[in-house]
């Protein structure tokens, strides 16, 4: 078959965020579409999480890691966006470094910054919130529904995009074919809804947040911070290959051209930063999961994560930032849900040995609505790919 068309999307969009609320700005979604000519076509969106642009984590152009590739090649139509404030999407208020989380600054100095800032942030809020978020899926899913002439589509979300997909396709079953979730968020005893609102209330922006908590727009990650949070999680034999960190750190930066001149000890030798937009989040816990019994029912659900992924499962002594997969799972109300925990795998899991493993089990999931002959159930895969059940 041809290879897959590349175009890439700049979908208009006006913002509400508090930011830049009412103004008309660019989501930037690429489309990798394998669709064989004349048959019609199965749109795929897929969602980054918070702090790992669309483009490194779904089209990293290395190897065979190229996720949204592979499924363009099985005939999808496969979109990538990504919301504001992360890759090529607009990015407001985090242009001027001086608007970095305060307890960052040190490493602002001297690039860009000659004398280290000490004052108060310029915009002292957070950036984006849940409702923002969720307003954004809606306009490009609407272009993608637009675009292919489909009905329907199906979800892919890596990390905190469960966030936003998982109340997106409660709000909106009928847009939603299947939502594929890797390495979820969920934070169980999570914010069920905005400040004085419930979960299906409108939110009338901008939302009174706690300013002590979110009182700046970004934070900035460093390659250091990215190999030492990802070393922690290889515990198998070549589970990440060589020189992968630099070549994923080499993509963030592709995809930053602000953060790209930021860091570094040595003036006018920067070493880049990672510009993550600082986020408050509500409408994805227990309490939400099961709304109207439409996740599982209406809308089917599959769900990878890693056995050694330290980030989505944490301790239920955290609060809100207690994570836990296997406690989505359970909340989900109907019988259409998968779940499989695979042995020697990360967070990183689209970066790390079993990426082609992901790449087949979500084209399976997308295809047959199965993976390894199951349709229902949660099992633990090892090493040699023997399933066993978790229920």
């Amino acid at each position: 078959m041809a290879s897959p068309v590349l175009t890439d999307h700049n979908v208009p969009h006006v913002s509400t965020i508090p930011a830049n609320k009412g103004e008309t700005i660019k989501l930037f979604v690429r489309e990798r579409n394998g669709t064989p000519a004349g048959e019609p076509r199965r749109p795929v969106l897929m969602l980054h999480g918070r702090s790992v642009p669309g483009m490194v984590g779904f089209d990293l152009q290395y190897k065979q890691y190229g996720w949204a590739e592979k499924l363009a090649k099985a005939k999808f139509d496969v979109f990538i966006m990504e919301l504001q404030g992360s890759g090529r999407s607009t990015r407001p208020m985090m242009g001027d470094s001086r608007n970095v989380s305060p307890a960052q600054q040190g490493l602002l100095s001297p690039n860009p910054n000659a004398m280290p800032y000490t004052g108060s942030p310029l915009y002292t809020s957070q950036l984006n919130n849940s409702q923002s978020d969720w307003d954004e899926v809606e306009t490009v899913v609407d272009f993608i529904l637009t675009t292919t002439g489909a009905m329907e589509l199906d979800l892919i979300g890596w990390s905190a995009a469960s966030q936003q997909l998982g109340p997106y396709t409660i709000k909106n079953p009928a847009k939603v074919r299947s939502l594929f979730l890797l390495a979820p968020i969920f934070p169980p005893k999570g914010r069920a809804s905005a400040p004085g609102t419930d979960f299906d209330a409108p939110v009338a922006l901008p939302v009174s947040l706690p300013a002590a908590a979110f009182g700046f727009p970004m934070t900035v990650s460093t390659k250091d911070s990215l190999e030492a949070t990802w070393d922690k999680e290889l515990h198998c034999p070549e589970q990440r290959e060589a020189g992968m960190v630099d070549v994923v750190w080499k993509a963030i930066m592709e995809n930053d051209g602000v953060g790209v001149n930021w860091g570094g000890a040595q003036a006018g030798q920067p070493t880049g930063l990672s510009r993550v937009r600082n986020s408050y989040w509500w409408g994805w816990n227990s309490t939400t999961v099961p709304l109207h019994g439409r996740l599982g029912n209406d809308v089917p659900v599959c769900i990878v994560y890693g056995a050694h992924d330290s980030i989505v499962n944490t301790s239920p002594d955290l609060g809100l930032l207690y994570f836990s997969v296997p406690e989505l799972y359970k909340a989900i109300p109907g019988p259409q849900k998968l779940m499989f925990r695979i042995a020697c795998a990360g967070h990183q899991m689209p970066w790390e040995r079993e990426a082609q493993l992901i790449h087949r089990m979500s084209e399976h999931w997308l295809k047959n609505g199965k993976i390894e002959g199951a349709t229902t159930g949660s099992y633990d895969r090892d090493e040699d790919g023997a399933l066993t059940p978790l229920d």
